[in-house]
């Protein structure tokens, strides 16, 4: 089972990933970000466009997750906004295609919650991400049409009930979480502190 989590950013993907991962045992994250890394590594700075746009991450996003997916038992958790429904179609509905058992879940919140979620990054340390700001309306708008369901109100629940909701709804059993807010607290920073980006 593939569970992708899409949202805008900020939108509380990566932390909803990880938590599932510590939770779901013998899970693993496959972040398609990471693709898209790549293939900006190989172009010059100035000529490098929205990954998303090239062919070539999208379909290797398909091809590096029908790998997992045919020669991993467990779930497999991807998290990655998408909000173009060509893109959308080219990857998850791509992945549906080929028989893959695909849970979608939009994580929504009102555009302030999103964006100071993105400000609350810059408190941790990581790098201000003026893009990403800009990107919240376009992408909360995209999100809320019915081909980018299921869909997950997050303003005023946890990240741990997020997970809960995620693994109820794809009919997972999830371990229980005990964590005290101190080492909530420490999670989110250790998650944050990792998945930084520096362009």
């Amino acid at each position: 089972m593939l569970l992708w989590i899409n949202g805008p950013f900020g939108g509380g993907k990566t932390q909803t990933a990880f938590e599932l991962h510590r939770r779901l045992p013998g899970s693993v994250v496959c972040d398609p970000e990471e693709v898209g890394f790549g293939l900006h590594r190989v172009i010059p700075r100035p000529l490098r466009p929205d990954f998303q746009e090239l062919t070539a991450w999208r379909q290797g996003v398909v091809e590096s997750l029908d790998l997992v997916l045919r020669k991993h038992e467990d779930p497999v958790i991807a998290p990655m906004t998408v909000v173009v429904p060509a893109y959308f179609d080219e990857t998850v509905g791509r992945l549906r295609e080929m028989g893959h058992d695909v849970r979608h879940f939009a994580l929504l919140a009102r555009p302030e919650t999103v964006r100071d979620r993105l400000k609350e990054r810059g408190l941790y340390g990581l790098r201000h991400d003026s893009w990403a700001l800009e990107q919240v309306d376009r992408c909360l708008d995209a999100l809320q049409h019915k081909e980018f369901a299921e869909h997950i109100h997050t303003d005023d629940i946890p990240t741990r009930a997020v997970a809960d909701r995620i693994a109820t709804s794809a009919g997972l059993t999830i371990a229980p979480n005990t964590d005290g807010p101190m080492l909530r607290q420490w999670r989110r920073l250790k998650v944050g502190v990792q998945h930084m980006r520096f362009g």
